[in-house]
């Protein structure tokens, strides 16, 4: 497997010869550009030291990663604070806890065991621009290392940020503990072996909800496929049913996803978990007579963002895909919430990234008042349906010519291009969004509509139409 690069950061497969997924020397190499680069982005008075925040999630290659980047870290003047496991939001409260120059997260996230990565944050526990991170990776390929002396190498410390995450998120208004405790909710939680399992039954008990918990050792053996999709819940399900439970949560190895079965075993759909926290916050922002009422999401994501922002009174806007993305333009337009339709819930009123903690207890929260089931809760929100298909091509050059007819085709619908071309229907309440990958010659489809066939038609069409283009 090649190594995969990013402004956000690097990932790949464990073992292997350089070159080829993710090796202890590429894992100096981005250490030690991230470390070059911070020294431009934040300069400092002579003899003052740089200080940077380690969390990783339960990854069996977990601790090799960490010995390196803490190793290269010290190495290179800097001081660690070394957070152990940590989920990724975790990680990022610690840079702002910590008063830290900046922080990396060891995790990949929704990928399989094998598979590690090095996730880069600035001062604010937010992700590298694209800017920034372009400078590492430039800084990476040089390969002309310059490491401290033995009197300016750093130092570790250890701590652990889990509880004090915690007390943040349970001291937000909006999350009402005491509400959530007389609701008497039982929840199974799956962590899928890794630090959720360690995080988020204890979040549940200081909410006072009754735990179950499922997969939660975080030894980084995935009990199945970690990304969060209905496919790879069979077991949540069962389980919820089968214990007679108020809702199952799972989240991604790493915690900034998160996604929700209903007390009859269906899923709630990852793309509603936005769409209900957001549902909350605005009744809520409403209630108290806030007057900036903005949402964000990505272009990928549901229109039921939209809707229920629109019925709330607020205005929606539309990132591209990437978190950085989704909060830089929350920066911007000053959004009370935002996130991405793969179940990352950002509220920035604790921090601008994705965390599952967060949208578990506004959920419960607003469970709690609303005194109604999960599914009851589900049909209340505006439905609609993604179908995900693929445009496979033997050149890349064919990609841009797709893209570029297609928006002359399709001009008399809205038309979106800052992430690739977003067709959006409005009469039918229907869009369709082409982006292409970074590293393969396809063009990704997502289709959106009120029920599954007609996204499925949308997305037939509009391939259908792009294979005219080819030829």
């Amino acid at each position: 497997m090649t190594l995969i690069k990013s402004i956000s950061g690097i990932r790949g497969t464990i073992g292997g010869p350089v070159g080829e997924g993710l090796t202890p020397v590429d894992i100096v190499k981005f250490t030690y550009a991230y470390c070059d680069q911070l020294r431009v982005r934040r300069p400092k008075k002579a003899g003052e030291r740089y200080k940077v925040v380690v969390g990783k999630d339960a990854r069996i290659s977990g601790e090799m990663v960490e010995n390196l980047v803490c190793g290269t870290l010290i190495a290179c003047g800097v001081d660690v604070v070394k957070a152990g496991f940590a989920s990724t939001p975790t990680t990022e409260m610690a840079v702002i806890f910590s008063e830290a120059d900046g922080g990396i997260i060891l995790t990949a996230s929704h990928n399989p065991k094998q598979w590690n990565a090095l996730k880069l944050l600035n001062e604010k526990g937010e992700f590298l621009t694209a800017e920034e991170g372009g400078a590492i990776l430039e800084c990476a390929e040089k390969e002309d290392f310059d490491f401290s002396d033995i009197d300016s190498i750093g130092s570790i410390v250890e701590e652990d940020f889990t509880d004090r995450h915690l007390d943040a998120v349970l001291a937000l208004p909006q999350v009402d503990v005491e509400a959530v405790r007389k609701a008497g909710f039982t929840v199974v939680v799956d962590a899928v072996n890794s630090v959720g399992g360690i995080i988020m039954p204890r979040l549940l008990k200081r909410l006072g909800v009754k735990c179950i918990e499922l997969n939660c050792n975080p030894d980084g053996h995935f009990a199945h496929n970690p990304e969060p999709l209905p496919a790879n819940l069979v077991e949540l399900s069962e389980t919820v049913v089968r214990k007679k439970a108020d809702l199952g949560v799972s989240v991604d190895p790493d915690v900034d996803r998160l996604a929700f079965i209903c007390e009859n075993g269906e899923p709630f759909v990852e793309e509603y978990t936005l769409v209900s926290v957001a549902d909350y916050l605005l009744e809520c922002a409403v209630k108290e007579g806030k007057k900036n009422l903005a949402t964000v999401s990505n272009l990928s994501s549901s229109r039921a963002l939209r809707d229920v922002t629109e019925k709330h009174g607020g205005t929606y806007y539309a990132s591209a895909v990437g978190e950085v993305n989704v909060t830089t333009l929350m920066h911007k337009v000053g959004a009370l919430i935002g996130g991405e339709g793969n179940g990352g819930v950002i509220y920035p009123a604790i921090h601008a990234g994705r965390d599952a903690m967060v949208g578990v207890a506004l959920f419960l929260s607003n469970l709690a008042h609303k005194k109604m089931t999960v599914s009851q809760l589900k049909k209340t929100y505006p439905q609609y349906f993604i179908a995900k298909n693929k445009i496979q091509l033997s050149d890349k050059a064919l990609i841009d010519k797709i893209l570029s007819e297609l928006q002359v085709i399709y001009k008399k619908e809205n038309v979106n291009t800052i992430d690739g071309v977003k067709i959006s229907f409005e009469a039918r309440k229907q869009w369709v969004h082409l982006r292409k990958s970074n590293t393969e010659p396809i063009i990704r489809i997502y289709a959106e509509a009120q029920d599954q066939q007609a996204a499925e038609a949308l997305a037939n069409e509009v391939i259908a139409v792009a294979n005219k283009i080819i030829g």
